[in-house]
């Protein structure tokens, strides 16, 4: 046992001087700053811009999981379960995404969305529409940014999930008579909740603090919360108010991810 806490030492300290020090700098300043108590929470609780951001972001993470995570799921039967030609290609449009930054991924659907981008002109060539669809600066375009990014991340637990499905269990099935849609929705998807959970919570967690997607898409116009932190510590200072919304989303977030496992859990017994 003394050897095993020999080793974690080094690492509970790194831990700790990397973000435990600093998240108590920032708690200890979202209670100080610009004047000791509360003040900050309680408008971060019941200003209508902070509370308006706050749903806001939680509405749109929660949309862009489930588009991830579907999408995902799709592209890991491809790539789990395809031939070797579509697991080779399903392979390459999966690793392609991570060579490409985030910033360059944004600016690449600003020009496709935009009024004269690529799809309002092609759209306007074939006569489909008269004028161009607004596509971007709304919701709309930061739930494709964000999904297209988060994708490829939700890949690699999916895919460990269903590497793991016991052929055995499947052949079975379809030896009992049962069909290929109800084989995957009674016997292969309950085998892969475990993948489609930590998707889940993987997405999630990235959604919940994305800021370069949802500022270049968005526009202003869908602003979340690290949008707002950013606006309240560098262009309008205030700086306990940043504090005690950082502070909020960390204790939301840890309590959204307590939930969600504790759930997985009593489904997993």
């Amino acid at each position: 046992m003394r050897p095993v806490l020999f080793l974690i030492c080094p690492v509970l300290l790194f831990l700790g001087a990397s973000y435990l020090l600093p998240f108590l700098g920032i708690v200890q300043l979202s209670f100080t700053d610009p004047d000791p108590g509360l003040a900050q929470y309680g408008r971060v609780l019941t200003e209508d811009l902070p509370t308006g951001v706050i749903w806001r972001t939680l509405r749109l993470c929660v949309i862009v999981t489930a588009v991830s995570v579907s999408c995902a799921y799709v592209i890991t039967l491809l790539w789990v379960r395809g031939s070797p030609l579509v697991r080779s290609i399903t392979e390459l449009c999966i690793m392609i995404p991570f060579w490409i930054s985030v910033l360059s991924r944004a600016f690449g659907w600003l020009s496709m969305l935009s009024n004269r981008g690529l799809l309002n002109t092609w759209l306007q060539d074939l006569g489909l529409i008269d004028s161009a669809i607004q596509m971007t600066r709304n919701e709309f375009a930061v739930v494709v940014g964000m999904s297209h990014y988060l994708i490829p991340f939700a890949v690699f637990p999916l895919a460990t999930a269903m590497r793991n499905v016991d052929e055995r269990v499947l052949t079975a099935a379809d030896g009992m008579g049962a069909s290929r849609l109800r084989i995957f929705w009674q016997v292969f998807l309950p085998m892969t909740a475990s993948g489609i959970m930590g998707a889940t919570l993987l997405v999630f967690v990235f959604s919940i603090g994305f800021y370069v997607t949802p500022a270049l898409l968005g526009g202003g116009q869908s602003v979340l919360v690290a949008e707002l932190i950013y606006l309240w510590l560098f262009q309008i200072p205030q700086w306990g108010m940043a504090a005690a919304m950082s502070v909020v989303l960390m204790l939301g977030v840890g309590g959204i991810l307590f939930i969600l496992m504790r759930r997985y859990g009593e489904m997993a017994k």
